[in-house]
C-alpha cells in the first residue's frame, strides 16, 4: 500500500495530520506500515512516530525533498559516517537593493534585488533564473550564473 495516500485538498491532509494526535500506539503502528512499507523501529518514541508518520503524509500527498536536498542530506551523511568535518556554506541572505553583477560575454549585467523579485534594465523579474535565460538565451540557475552557488561536485576552497 506503500504510496496509496493521496489528499484530495489541504483540509484532508490537516485533518489526517490533527487525527494523528489522538491515535494510539498501536494505531501509529499500523499506519507506520502502510505507509513505509516496513516495520517502525524498535526503540522509536510514540511523538518521533507520530511526526514521522505526519511529514509521510505531506510527502506523498505534496511531493519529497527537491533532488539538491536529497544529494545535500546524503553528501551529510556520508561525512558524518566517515567522521569528516561537515561544512555547509549557508546561502547568501539577498535583501532589498543588493547589486549583483555578471560579465557575460564581455558585458557586464546588473540586477537589483527588490522586495518581490529582481530588477535588471529596468524591467521587474520575479526570480534570477529569468534573468539568467534572458541574458544567455537558455535555461539557467540564476544564484548559478550569478555566483551565489557553486555548480554541483564543485569543492570550496
Amino acid at each position: 500500500m506503500k504510496g496509496k495516500f493521496s489528499a484530495s485538498n489541504p483540509e484532508t491532509l490537516t485533518r489526517e495530520i490533527a487525527a494523528l494526535a489522538g491515535a494510539s500506539r498501536a494505531d501509529l503502528t499500523s499506519r507506520w506500515r502502510v505507509l513505509y512499507d516496513t516495520e517502525p523501529p524498535r526503540r522509536i518514541s510514540r511523538e518521533l512516530l507520530r511526526r514521522a508518520i505526519a511529514y509521510r503524509l505531506q510527502e506523498l500527498a505534496l511531493g519529497g525533498l527537491k533532488p539538491a536536498t536529497r544529494r545535500l542530506l546524503a553528501k551529510v551523511a556520508a561525512d558524518a559516517l566517515a567522521r569528516r568535518p561537515i561544512a555547509l556554506s549557508p546561502a547568501p541572505i539577498l535583501v532589498p537593493g543588493t547589486v549583483l553583477l555578471r560579465n557575460w560575454h564581455g558585458t557586464e549585467h546588473q540586477v537589483i534585488v527588490r522586495e518581490l523579485g529582481v530588477e535588471f534594465q529596468g524591467r521587474q523579474y520575479k526570480s534570477l533564473s529569468q534573468v539568467a535565460g534572458r541574458v544567455t538565451g537558455s535555461k539557467w540557475s540564476g544564484p548559478l550564473f550569478f555566483g551565489l552557488k557553486q555548480r554541483a561536485g564543485v569543492a570550496n576552497d
